[in-house]
Protein backbone atom coordinates (compact mmCIF):
# COMPACT_ATOMS: atom_id res chain seq x y z
CA UNK A 1 0.00 0.00 0.00
CA UNK A 2 1.20 3.75 -0.85
CA UNK A 3 2.27 5.44 1.93
CA UNK A 4 0.11 8.17 1.17
CA UNK A 5 -3.13 6.33 1.63
CA UNK A 6 -5.01 5.46 5.04
CA UNK A 7 -7.35 2.58 5.20
CA UNK A 8 -10.36 3.22 6.50
CA UNK A 9 -11.53 -0.36 7.87
CA UNK A 10 -13.10 0.28 11.63
CA UNK A 11 -14.18 3.73 10.79
CA UNK A 12 -17.94 3.11 10.70
CA UNK A 13 -17.81 1.38 14.23
CA UNK A 14 -15.78 4.31 15.58
CA UNK A 15 -18.36 6.45 14.78
CA UNK A 16 -21.33 4.36 15.69
CA UNK A 17 -19.63 4.08 18.91
CA UNK A 18 -19.68 7.47 19.72
CA UNK A 19 -23.12 8.63 17.98
CA UNK A 20 -25.33 6.06 19.16
CA UNK A 21 -24.80 6.63 23.09
CA UNK A 22 -25.43 9.91 22.20
CA UNK A 23 -28.50 9.68 20.35
CA UNK A 24 -30.14 7.15 23.08
CA UNK A 25 -29.37 10.27 25.44
CA UNK A 26 -31.40 12.68 23.45
CA UNK A 27 -34.50 10.08 22.84
CA UNK A 28 -34.25 9.60 27.05
CA UNK A 29 -34.58 13.09 27.69
CA UNK A 30 -37.50 13.96 25.31
CA UNK A 31 -39.40 11.02 26.57
CA UNK A 32 -38.44 12.32 30.32
CA UNK A 33 -39.60 16.23 29.54
CA UNK A 34 -42.79 14.36 27.83
CA UNK A 35 -43.76 13.04 31.01
CA UNK A 36 -42.75 16.23 33.13
CA UNK A 37 -46.03 17.94 30.56
CA UNK A 38 -48.32 14.95 31.23
CA UNK A 39 -47.07 15.24 34.79
CA UNK A 40 -48.27 19.20 34.93
CA UNK A 41 -51.15 17.93 33.31
CA UNK A 42 -52.32 15.37 36.31
CA UNK A 43 -50.96 17.63 38.66
CA UNK A 44 -53.65 20.29 37.64
CA UNK A 45 -56.37 18.10 36.81
CA UNK A 46 -56.28 16.78 40.37
CA UNK A 47 -56.10 20.26 41.82
CA UNK A 48 -58.80 21.38 40.14
CA UNK A 49 -61.12 18.52 41.32
CA UNK A 50 -59.38 19.32 45.03
CA UNK A 51 -61.07 22.89 44.16
CA UNK A 52 -64.20 22.08 43.08
CA UNK A 53 -64.72 19.92 46.13
CA UNK A 54 -63.51 22.22 48.83
CA UNK A 55 -64.78 25.37 47.23
CA UNK A 56 -68.59 24.54 48.12
CA UNK A 57 -70.36 26.20 50.56
CA UNK A 58 -70.36 22.83 53.23
CA UNK A 59 -66.98 21.95 52.00
CA UNK A 60 -63.92 21.47 53.44
CA UNK A 61 -60.49 21.67 53.26
CA UNK A 62 -59.91 17.91 53.98
CA UNK A 63 -62.52 17.66 51.70
CA UNK A 64 -60.67 18.70 49.05
CA UNK A 65 -57.56 16.85 49.93
CA UNK A 66 -59.71 13.15 49.76
CA UNK A 67 -60.73 14.16 46.01
CA UNK A 68 -57.13 15.14 44.95
CA UNK A 69 -56.02 11.96 46.44
CA UNK A 70 -58.62 10.06 44.65
CA UNK A 71 -58.16 11.91 41.04
CA UNK A 72 -54.12 10.87 41.23
CA UNK A 73 -55.16 7.18 42.24
CA UNK A 74 -57.64 6.93 39.35
CA UNK A 75 -54.92 8.65 37.18
CA UNK A 76 -51.87 6.45 37.92
CA UNK A 77 -49.68 7.44 40.76
CA UNK A 78 -46.22 5.65 38.55
CA UNK A 79 -45.99 9.35 36.20
CA UNK A 80 -46.69 11.51 40.13
CA UNK A 81 -44.91 9.83 42.75
CA UNK A 82 -44.78 11.42 46.21
CA UNK A 83 -47.58 13.92 45.60
CA UNK A 84 -48.24 16.13 48.29
CA UNK A 85 -52.27 18.15 48.45
CA UNK A 86 -52.11 21.71 50.45
CA UNK A 87 -55.64 23.29 50.33
CA UNK A 88 -56.02 26.73 52.00
CA UNK A 89 -59.98 27.53 52.39
CA UNK A 90 -60.51 30.76 53.99
CA UNK A 91 -64.59 32.35 53.87
CA UNK A 92 -63.44 34.13 50.69
CA UNK A 93 -60.63 32.13 48.47
CA UNK A 94 -59.81 28.72 48.17
CA UNK A 95 -56.26 27.41 47.21
CA UNK A 96 -55.17 23.90 46.44
CA UNK A 97 -51.51 22.74 44.89
CA UNK A 98 -50.72 19.34 43.76
CA UNK A 99 -47.01 18.62 43.95
CA UNK A 100 -44.91 15.52 43.15
CA UNK A 101 -41.96 13.97 42.05
CA UNK A 102 -41.95 13.08 38.36
CA UNK A 103 -40.45 9.31 36.96
CA UNK A 104 -37.34 9.00 36.59
CA UNK A 105 -36.29 7.91 32.56
CA UNK A 106 -33.29 9.32 32.94
CA UNK A 107 -30.65 8.51 35.82
CA UNK A 108 -29.54 11.11 38.02
CA UNK A 109 -32.07 13.43 36.90
CA UNK A 110 -34.90 14.60 39.35
CA UNK A 111 -37.61 16.74 37.61
CA UNK A 112 -41.17 17.85 39.80
CA UNK A 113 -44.21 19.47 38.59
CA UNK A 114 -47.22 20.79 40.41
CA UNK A 115 -50.97 22.51 39.45
CA UNK A 116 -52.25 24.91 41.55
CA UNK A 117 -56.40 26.16 41.36
CA UNK A 118 -57.53 28.92 43.21
CA UNK A 119 -60.71 30.26 43.02
CA UNK A 120 -63.49 32.34 45.42
CA UNK A 121 -65.40 30.12 48.37
CA UNK A 122 -68.97 29.57 47.98
CA UNK A 123 -71.16 32.07 50.84
CA UNK A 124 -74.67 32.93 50.70
CA UNK A 125 -75.45 36.51 50.88
CA UNK A 126 -77.98 39.05 49.99
CA UNK A 127 -79.16 40.93 47.32
CA UNK A 128 -76.95 43.82 49.32
CA UNK A 129 -74.27 41.62 49.78
CA UNK A 130 -74.59 41.13 53.49
CA UNK A 131 -74.40 37.52 54.74
CA UNK A 132 -78.20 36.25 55.96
Amino acid sequence: MPRGVRDDRGAATTQLVLVVPVLLLLAMLVVQFALVWHARHIAQYAAGRALAAARTKDGTAAEGRTQARRSLAALGSRVLTIPSVTVDRTTVQTTVRVRGKVMAVVPGLSLRASGTASGPTERLTTPTGDRP
